[in-house]
């Protein structure tokens, strides 16, 4: 009986203590979001290039024989006009002569042929002679005339032979590679040109765009053909091969007819000036083309998470919540990526912190510092 009645007032006792509290939920995180805005932003995309004169000339002999002199030295800037090799001569200063002589003689048996025309004419009026004989004379006249013509051309040649001995620059420009020394045999048959001859005041730049770049290339400027497309490209500029920039901007004046079907890449010309002679053919470097892309999303690369090779962000939606969103990207500018779509101007994105965010978890959004607008402002 003792031992109920003690039963009952320890359950007494415990049903007037005080019930412990329920464990309270954590207050939402705290995270900064910015609004997102539209600004005019430019990027850059750089290519491989190579440099070539705006003229690359092989300078080859056009006839054979031992080379005398050479007029110029490697690297040397000659004019157009300017001689810079010299073939043995004697052998084509012979055969002119040789051409010169058989033109005399023949130009001598045409005056013989006229000399018997003029004596046979009388005595054929008088019905001395036969015409068969005149007929014969005059024939032999024209052969004499046609001997002469021949005789004219081989002179003509024989000149031309002489004249191929002096070679001289067909262009300004200078002077690559001498392949061929003094004394060497040289023909118009060898495969080694004697050297190559680069007119540089002006260099053409070549670089490749694949498909889907030209695609974005082309849509980026104003023209209904391509023609009228470059006349509203910006200027380029070229990195030369240690990373510094030339210091004169070209300009873009030709797009290849085809792509390469090997590469699937079609070939671009830029036209830089060069009047101090610093770029040379063979050079090679990087051109670096300006994208302008107006009202342009922007959205700090912070603000981003990636997921199974697309890009995220966590928009903020009703009563606090975020949202993943996709994005699409078309370019970066500094530390921000340039969005074309999956988010909208004016829309609230977290800054930081994304990487611990679920869809529709509740935050409390700080907008003491205003990332997003700050960098499209400026």
């Amino acid at each position: 009986m003792k031992i109920i009645l003690i039963a009952i007032i320890a359950l007494a006792i415990f049903s007037c203590s005080p019930k412990p509290q329920s464990a309270q939920a954590p207050p939402p995180p705290a995270l900064p979001v910015a609004t997102v805005s539209a600004g005019n932003e430019t990027t850059y995309q750089e290519y491989p290039a190579s440099i070539e004169g705006t003229v690359n000339v092989e300078v080859r002999p056009q006839v054979s024989g031992a080379l005398d002199k050479v007029f110029v030295d490697e690297g040397a800037f000659v004019s157009k006009g300017q001689s810079i090799f010299k073939i043995n001569e004697q052998p084509y200063r012979a055969a002119l002569n040789n051409a010169v002589a058989s033109l005399h003689a023949a130009e001598a048996a045409q005056g013989n042929a006229q000399i018997e025309i003029d004596k046979l004419t009388p005595l054929v009026a008088n019905k001395v002679v036969s015409d068969y004989q005149l007929k014969t004379a005059k024939a032999t006249y024209q052969v004499a005339k046609a001997n002469i013509e021949s005789a004219r051309a081989n002179v003509a040649s024989a000149q031309i032979n002489l004249g191929y001995t002096l070679i001289k620059a067909p262009v300004s420009g200078y002077i690559g590679r001498l392949l061929k020394k003094q004394g060497s045999l040289v023909s118009p048959q060898d495969v080694e040109a004697l050297t190559q001859l680069s007119d540089v005041h002006d260099v053409h730049v070549y670089f490749a765009l694949g498909e889907k770049d030209f695609v974005g290339f082309k849509d980026q400027y104003a023209g209904a053909t391509l023609k009228d497309k470059l006349k509203h490209l910006p200027s380029v500029a070229l990195l030369l091969a240690d990373g510094s920039e030339y210091a004169k901007l070209g300009k873009i004046d030709v797009i290849d007819g085809q792509f390469d079907k090997t590469t699937g890449a079609i070939t671009v010309r830029a036209t830089f000036a060069n009047p101090q002679g610093l770029l040379r053919s063979g050079n090679t470097g990087k051109v670096r083309l300006s994208l302008p892309h107006p009202d342009a999303l922007i959205v700090p690369q912070s603000a981003t998470i990636e997921m199974q090779d697309k890009v995220f962000v966590f928009a903020l939606a009703d009563s606090n919540k975020v949202k993943k969103a996709p994005i699409t990207i078309i370019g970066t500018s500094g530390t921000n990526y340039l969005v074309k779509d999956g988010v909208k101007a004016g829309d609230q994105i977290v800054l930081s912190g994304v990487d611990r965010l679920q869809e529709g978890t509740v935050i409390a959004p700080q907008k003491s510092v205003d990332k997003a607008a700050a960098v499209a402002k400026n």
